[in-house]
């Protein structure tokens, strides 16, 4: 991973990790507390964070005005997804619009896998930086709803039972066997 660290550290810049506990104590969800995944009366799975992806381009558009940065890189998809309304590409885009009005600059948010199943997703990481970049996304990047990371698959590290282990086991599978073919 070190070749693949030194070709992209400079461009990236180093990692800056926010504490966002509040979140977990505002939320009463699969994701914030020990409840059962099920789908609630709203339509939406049990797992649903109100706002959470909207909190988190709000800290991330702080860090990029504090940085100079007008690119914000997310990674939500509306392709193979839960349904979540702060996955959505109209979400998204009516978040940087709020981001350019209150920062007074022009910021973008990319979403280059907002239209791409998992199995795109894999192969979009082993096209863009070859088998070291794919290794990262697999051993580094994490979608298990119980957030277990003692258990090793070869699409990463999950539980492997709940929904987003499920697509993410299904999307590699897939990315897997258009490689064999």
């Amino acid at each position: 991973m070190s070749a693949l660290n030194s070709r992209w550290k400079q461009r990236l810049g180093d990692d800056h990790v926010f504490d966002l506990d509040t979140l977990g104590g505002i939320s009463d969800t699969a994701l914030t507390r020990q409840t059962a995944i099920e789908l609630a009366d709203s339509g939406l799975p049990s797992t649903f964070v109100p706002g959470r992806n909207l909190i988190f381009f709000c800290f991330a558009g702080a860090l990029a005005y504090r940085r100079g940065v007008r690119h914000i890189v997310a990674g939500m998809c509306e392709t193979d997804y839960s349904g979540y309304p702060d996955c959505r590409d109209d979400t998204v885009k009516a978040m940087q619009v709020a981001l350019s009005l209150g920062l007074e600059k022009r910021v973008t948010i990319h979403t280059p896998l907002m239209w791409v199943d998992k199995a795109d997703t894999f192969a979009m990481a082993e096209q863009i930086g070859g088998k070291a970049f794919l290794d990262l996304v697999i051993e580094d990047s994490h979608s298990c709803y119980m957030g277990d990371r003692a258990k090793r698959h070869d699409w990463g590290y999950g539980c492997g039972e709940c929904p987003a282990c499920k697509l993410r086991a299904q999307g590699f599978a897939k990315f897997m066997s258009r490689k064999q073919t």
